[in-house]
């Protein structure tokens, strides 16, 4: 069996320079291109193995060493979505990864992300330590061999101190923290047990020849059997993004990562709802070096490609397919055999949902799934989790959740948007939308929402919940002896409230506060320990016959609140309220008899 290319994704945080570097190798220029200058969707380009020869002859002749590989498929991508996007049936589409990191600013939050999905997916990388050329007073070699250039010939002393610093600072020291060992790739003796950090300049072109050559090492080393072709086999491959065409209409960017796709074949692919089938028009592939995103020039029509190769495939009836979505192009005999291995890698991606949770959703099913199970990792619940756009259903959907739990009334949406219709619906229900591009940005908020949402839902529980208070009924200051009843008293422990039901300590029932004045004789709702107050008392109580000058009378707090202060709120009482609940439950034993009342 013949080898394919090894596929290799380049991850890192936005700005490290990611697309520069592969439009150095390439010498495209697809990053002044885009937006902002910022990778806008997932690309791939094919470098052949005599591009990697041409490039790196001088430090190849020097190792002496030979590249059987046809050359290297690399995937870029906005952010780390290679990784939650482009899987393939028991973990990541990509064989081996670049991790881009600007040797100047260090580790940032999407590449502790870009990390934490390698290590999940147990994938290989290597570090390509970017910007060596703002390294102060380094002497830069332009297309060179990084390990011709590290040397006190090349550079001055100060140079490689601060070279040294900062790799260790911005490079080693944060994969270390992370779980990894790591060194520069001259350094490394072990390349099973060591991350290579590789040092480049996306400007200068400095250290690519290096990590081509260490990048084409590792996978002929490490990975041949995952690289051995079935050139026999139908093409399995994953799709990358859904696209209108003009003149082809809707088309399909995709990796075929195994087997060999031939034009005329059929294709299934994965959708929402499970799989469709549809006859290929035409399998059209960009030229080597060449972009697919944003080809220079245009794509060339094909009868058949083998793997591994990015490819647009033209077939109708694609609108419901999204990127993510397994694939396989067959023959008519084998239809039904690919069904059923696709509808296997479907279901398999389907995330759990629950009885009750939150809506997910993402622009693939790979990001849904990563989001998923950060999600699942801090136990929060699921209820619908959906590739897509957010809709006016979501967030109807997500206002019923809400009324049952408060806690549920909330969408993460990771790199899609929120349709017209749906946004009057979020503002009109007050539903909470989370928006991001980085996963773990995106859970933190949630859960930072979650804590002020817990701690308003308890201070309104605590607020709704009768608390205890004692009063003494003050001399010569009985002014009617009922209905309502009106007298002067002194709150002695807790806070008196307008509504709040009082009893005598014979355990007399004698009605509830109708009004509480202040010495402006103004209504308040409430009286504090140590006040003295005149209040009126509607109900059956008749001054000078139940109760009396002097006399102590009681809050009549509901046993279901008394359950609540003492296990859930004992700590938010001040010290004067919880003496009155000591006091209160203590009565209310004595008078039912019940030594455990309350509690």
């Amino acid at each position: 069996m013949a080898l394919r290319c090894p596929i290799v994704s380049v991850l890192g945080h936005v700005d490290h320079g990611k697309t520069s570097l592969l439009d150095k190798i390439r010498k495209t220029r697809i990053t002044k291109r885009e937006a902002g200058g910022i990778t806008q969707h997932i690309g791939a380009s094919e470098i052949p193995i005599d591009t990697i020869k041409r490039i790196s002859k001088d430090l190849l002749g020097m190792l002496n060493a030979e590249l059987t590989i046809p050359g290297i498929l690399v995937i870029d991508t906005p952010g780390h979505e290679a990784f939650t996007s482009l899987r393939k049936r028991g973990g990541a589409l990509a064989d081996i990864a670049i991790l881009v990191v600007d040797i100047t600013k260090g580790f940032q939050p999407q590449t502790i992300e870009a990390v934490n999905i390698l290590k999940q997916n147990k994938t290989p990388f290597v570090v390509a330590a970017n910007k060596l050329d703002l390294i102060t007073g380094w002497n830069s070699a332009k297309d060179g061999a990084f390990v011709l250039n590290f040397n006190e010939k090349k550079q001055h002393p100060n140079a490689l101190t601060e070279f040294e610093i900062n790799l260790y600072e911005n490079v080693i020291k944060p994969l270390n923290d992370l779980g990894f060992e790591a060194d520069l790739f001259t350094r490394v003796k072990d390349i099973t047990k060591t991350v290579n950090i590789i040092p480049v300049s996306a400007m200068t072109g400095e250290g690519i020849p290096d990590l081509l050559v260490i990048l084409a090492g590792l996978a002929q080393k490490f990975l041949e059997q995952n690289l051995r072709l079935n050139v026999e086999g139908h093409a399995k491959g994953t799709v990358l993004e859904v696209k209108e065409e003009r003149g082809l209409g809707k088309t399909i960017d995709a990796i075929i990562y195994d087997g060999v796709a031939k034009q005329g074949d059929y294709l299934v692919v994965g959708n929402p709802t499970g799989v469709s089938v549809s006859r290929i028009k035409a399998l059209l592939k960009p030229k080597p070096l060449d972009e697919m995103r944003d080809p220079k020039d245009k794509f060339k029509p094909v009868k058949e490609v083998a793997a591994a190769s990015g490819l647009k495939i033209s077939a109708p009836d694609l609108d419901n397919v999204i990127a993510g979505s397994p694939l396989r192009i067959v023959p008519k005999n084998k239809i039904d055999e690919a069904k059923k291995e696709v509808l296997a890698e479907v279901e398999e991606a389907t995330i759990q949902t629950d009885d009750e949770g939150i809506i997910i959703k993402a622009d693939t099913m790979g990001s849904l799934e990563a989001l998923a199970n950060e999600l699942r990792k801090k136990n929060v619940k699921i209820k619908k989790a959906e590739v897509g756009d957010i809709s006016k259903k979501d967030v109807i959907e997500a206002s019923s959740y809400a009324q049952s739990n408060p806690l549920y009334g909330a969408i993460l949406s990771f790199n899609t948007k929120i349709l017209p219709d749906a946004k009057t619906e979020i503002e009109k229900y007050g539903i909470k939308v989370f928006e991001g591009n980085i996963i773990y940005k995106l859970v933190e908020d949630y859960e930072e929402w979650l804590i002020k949402m817990k701690e308003m839902m308890k201070s309104n529980e605590f607020n709704k919940l009768t608390k205890p208070a004692i009063l003494k009924i003050l001399p010569n200051c009985i002014f009617r002896k009922s209905k309502p009843a009106i007298c002067g008293v002194e709150v002695i422990y807790g806070t008196l409230k307008v509504g709040y039901s009082l009893i005598s300590e014979d355990g007399t029932k004698l009605g509830y506060v109708k009004e509480i004045k202040n010495s402006k004789q103004e209504n308040i709702k409430e009286a504090k320990v140590g006040m003295q107050v005149p209040i009126s008392i509607e109900g059956n109580i008749v001054l000078g016959k139940h109760v009396k000058e002097n006399d102590i009378i009681y809050v009549d707090v509901p046993e279901s609140d008394v359950r609540k202060l003492y296990h859930e709120y004992l700590n938010e009482l001040r010290g004067d309220e919880k003496e009155a609940l000591e006091r209160y439950t203590d009565l209310k034993r004595k008078l039912e008899n019940n030594m455990f009342w309350g509690i």
